[in-house]
């Protein structure tokens, strides 16, 4: 079993012509979640990718980097859809593709030069990666590592976050399907 063969692809969604790739039969399956789990601890517990917290993107990054910073013993950190954290906030805007959206980090969830492991389920166009990061940086971190369970490289995000100087990792990728 791969951990690509678990993913369910929904043909036309949200609208026509898009492959949507959805990750919850994966997370639903527990050998499935087992391996995206083990595969991302064993890679982040070397040295080498050294980061002191996880910051997840929600919703699916929260599922993934929480039980990751429980493997891996790191505190997380998470980045919310506008309106949905209690205190006071960084807010960082981004496109969509019909018009913007926003999200948002507690003002305190960071010190300055923490480094930074940015979770998020899958990696598409880069957008919500781009303004997770700008919202990092703002409150003084740097991003370590951005990782991925899905890339889709046709779409372009992995090269504009490369081209941003970001390393940029995924378990899996869907290319041209």
């Amino acid at each position: 079993m791969t951990i690509k063969s678990k993913i369910r692809t929904i043909k036309d969604y949200p609208k026509k012509g898009i492959m949507f790739r959805d990750i919850t039969t994966l997370i639903k399956d527990p050998v499935g979640f087992r391996l995206v789990i083990d595969n991302l601890t064993q890679r982040y517990i070397q040295d080498e990718y050294a980061f002191d917290v996880i910051v997840g993107i929600e919703s699916r990054g929260f599922i993934i980097g929480g039980a990751l910073s429980y493997t891996l013993g790191r505190g997380f950190v998470p980045i919310r859809k506008r309106g949905k954290l209690p205190g006071d906030v960084e807010s960082q805007e981004y496109q969509l593709e019909y018009g913007t959206d926003s999200i948002e980090i507690h003002k305190d969830a960071l010190k300055k030069g923490e480094r930074v492991l940015l979770i998020d389920d899958l990696l598409a166009t880069g957008g919500t990666a781009l303004a997770a990061a700008a919202l990092i940086e703002k409150l003084g971190g740097t991003i370590a590592e951005m990782a991925f369970i899905v890339d889709l490289p046709d779409v372009g995000g992995k090269k504009k976050l490369t081209d941003k100087g970001y390393t940029v990792y995924a378990l899996t990728e869907f290319e041209g399907e």
